[in-house]
């Protein structure tokens, strides 16, 4: 084993054998973190998978998956609309879930996977992993200093050149396309884990040929009085930067901000306050993976980080940001 020592013995399945899970298996290996079983629809595509990440146990359903006693936590990385119906089946199973990101499709679908873990006694957790970075844990750092003074404005976004194709996952309402779901949700939590609840929210698109949306832009204000913006792109590669902008100094977090990265604490003057670079082995999945493995040692059911009524509530306001832009799911009322 190399890198971080496990805080606990939890030992991890993967369900679902995808471009994200594969980033996950990647990052858990180099954390030392003990893989020992995956699941796929396909045993084939179960086995491949197996071999390539040296996991011991490989299972042809989902079902055989959350049955395997070997297992104490799955990560759930299918498309969004399974997440609600994989991670019940995880929790039925007496397994902890650390599910992908976002969380569900809707907040009642969200809340009904909440409420679900906690009458099991089991850790349910959304795998936001930008949270659990190093360079966001210093961020809260500086803002709970007050180096910032009054925080006025926080401005981010999440735009990349994917693709128009329409069977393409992400234009695929019937697969919870669109850009909101897939990367708006990086700047949407940044907003929250910042300023807290949205009071007010008002957003714009621009839908594609299916009817998922390609471009999203969001003006919110926050309790403190605080205003934010984001926007969301699946057709154009964006800056990929976020800023906290306060009245004594501003955080600039570089690109790709979401990931591991550097950043900047500037005085209104220009001087420069504090330089932070990461230095992460991987893609930086791992850290969400210590703090489920930390929350469960420690018998909580959820971290401080990003609490499940806080990923239920951020699945509200994106419902509303979907309302407000006429975006809707096959099987929503």
């Amino acid at each position: 084993m190399t890198g971080h020592s496990p805080s606990t013995t939890l030992r991890w399945g993967i369900l679902a054998t995808g471009g994200i899970a594969h980033a996950f298996a990647s990052d858990l290996r180099a954390a030392g973190l003990d893989l020992v079983a995956v699941g796929s629809r396909s045993q084939a595509s179960a086995d491949a998978f197996a071999a390539e990440f040296d996991i011991p146990r490989a299972h042809g359903s989902y079902e055989d998956l959350a049955a395997d006693p070997e297992v104490d936590i799955v990560y759930v990385s299918t498309p969004h609309p399974m997440h609600a119906e994989n991670a019940r089946l995880v929790l039925e199973a007496g397994k902890h879930a650390l599910v992908e990101k976002s969380f569900t499709v809707n907040r009642a679908e969200a809340a009904g996977l909440r409420d679900l873990a906690a009458r099991r006694g089991l850790l349910v957790m959304e795998a936001m992993w930008t949270r659990y970075l190093p360079h966001m844990a210093r961020v809260r750092e500086i803002l709970d200093a007050g180096t910032l003074g009054e925080v006025r404005t926080v401005f981010a976004d999440h735009t990349q050149r994917i693709t128009d194709d329409p069977s393409h996952r992400l234009n695929a309402l019937a697969l919870g396309g669109g850009a909101l779901l897939d990367l708006g949700i990086y700047p949407i939590s940044f907003v929250w884990d910042v300023l807290g609840a949205p009071e007010t929210i008002k957003a714009v698109a621009r839908l594609g040929d299916t009817g998922a949306d390609a471009e999203v832009a969001t003006v919110m204000t926050h309790g403190s009085g605080a205003v934010s913006t984001t926007v969301s792109s699946s057709r154009g590669s964006g800056p990929n930067t976020a800023h906290v902008v306060g009245t004594q100094a501003r955080i600039d977090i570089d690109r790709v901000w979401y990931t591991p990265t550097s950043f900047t604490v500037t005085a209104p003057d220009g001087s420069l306050i504090e330089r932070y670079e990461s230095h992460v082995e991987g893609r930086g999945m791992q850290y969400q993976a210590l703090a489920a493995e930390r929350f469960v040692a420690e018998g909580l059911l959820q971290g401080d980080v990003l609490p499940i009524d806080e990923s239920v509530a951020i699945m509200g306001t994106l419902d509303e940001i979907r309302r407000q832009i006429g975006v809707q799911y096959p099987g929503e009322s």
